[in-house]
């Protein structure tokens, strides 16, 4: 069982930026490929970026290419995301997931463990 607790939402203005963290409880963090995703009321959740055990490998959606850097530190079992140039539109609650064998996942059925969550507010 891995426990995932996300922190660094919070309100910005838009053009701003912030980094989220997400702290994984296990022993083995790179051993898990890690991904952020996010909801925005009303709509369903969505994947954002994703990063092999190692780090070695991204992956972004085309929405945040370019503006968002997904990076890991498997000493302190921490994967964030750093979010510039942020937009309206990039207003949702921000999960942090993790799923077996280090390999990175763009679809939420992949992922094995979630975190509850954290807000992202952009503001116009």
């Amino acid at each position: 069982q891995v426990q995932l607790v996300e922190s660094g939402g919070g309100l910005v203005q838009a053009g701003g930026s912030l980094r989220l963290s997400c702290a994984a409880s296990t022993r083995t963090f790179s051993n898990y490929g890690m991904g952020w995703f996010r909801q925005a009321p009303g709509n369903e959740r969505e994947f954002v970026a994703t990063v092999t055990g190692s780090g070695s490998s991204t992956y972004y959606a085309d929405s945040v290419k370019g503006r968002f850097t997904i990076s890991r530190d498997n000493a302190k079992n921490t994967v964030y995301l750093q979010m510039n140039s942020l937009k309206p539109e990039d207003t949702a609650i921000y999960y942090c997931a993790a799923r077996p064998l280090g390999v990175a996942g763009t679809t939420e059925y992949a992922y094995n463990y979630w975190g509850q969550g954290t807000q992202v507010t952009v503001s116009s």
